[in-house]
């Protein structure tokens, strides 16, 4: 790993319903396809040494979409815990979730608290948010920090989600759109961001390698001159 790669990552997934109409298949493929890029982005970040991984999997806003189109990404999430555990067990893979997870259905719930339990051993960090929002995090943390006190930048940090996680270095969107949607918005006030034009199903090894090159480049300056 390059001394100057970032420590912490994080992506906001986004295309898998435009790849899928460009190939005129179902949404529900496109996801597929998105799920498949997901595997591909953890054993890249091992690869290139990267501390952590945060990526944006569903959204608070999320439960607005179609409930056909929910009801698929919930069971793309059941099949993926299913295929991918064991193979975090054994690359050392610590998973971590930020945002209310407890709103999903039960078996969900399980599956995802038996993985949190049994990957905590490991050594580099993969963190999913899900039913999360920033805004939401911060009110939050907000109301956490009130409970002690003063309400301070510190004490707020202290009771996000990512409290335990490396400061996030480097921020990336695909598809082309240029916006947070609602992610890691205090996480990011000195963050690197990059959008690509890429769409998420075909991000890969060497689009996160670019990206950690091209973060290598630049110059932070947290403010300063």
């Amino acid at each position: 790993m390059s001394v100057n790669y970032p420590r912490h990552v994080a992506i906001i997934m986004d295309g898998n319903g435009r790849w899928a109409k460009a190939r005129k298949l179902p949404r529900a493929l496109g996801h597929k396809a998105g799920g498949d890029a997901v595997r591909k982005a953890v054993q890249a970040a091992e690869v290139l040494g990267l501390e952590c991984l945060t990526l944006y999997a569903f959204s608070s806003e999320n439960w607005k979409r179609e409930e056909e189109e929910i009801s698929d990404l919930m069971n793309l999430m059941r099949r993926f815990i299913e295929a991918n555990l064991q193979d975090m067990i054994e690359r050392r893979v610590r998973l971590k979730i930020i945002g209310d997870y407890k709103a999903f259905a039960p078996d969900i719930v399980a599956k995802l608290e038996d993985a949190l339990e049994r990957t905590s051993g490991g050594e580099r960090t993969l963190a999913v948010a899900l039913n999360y929002g920033a805004q939401q995090e911060i009110i939050r943390a907000a109301g956490l920090a009130a409970e002690e006190g003063a309400v301070t930048a510190e004490r707020i940090e202290k009771h996000l989600y990512t409290a335990d996680l490396p400061p996030l270095d480097l921020l990336i969107r695909t598809s082309g759109e240029v916006r947070l949607s609602n992610f890691l918005l205090w996480q990011s006030a000195y963050a690197e961001m990059l959008f690509l034009d890429v769409l998420w199903p075909d991000f890969d090894e060497g689009h996160l390698r670019a990206a950690c090159e091209e973060f290598a480049k630049r110059e932070r300056r947290y403010g300063g001159r």
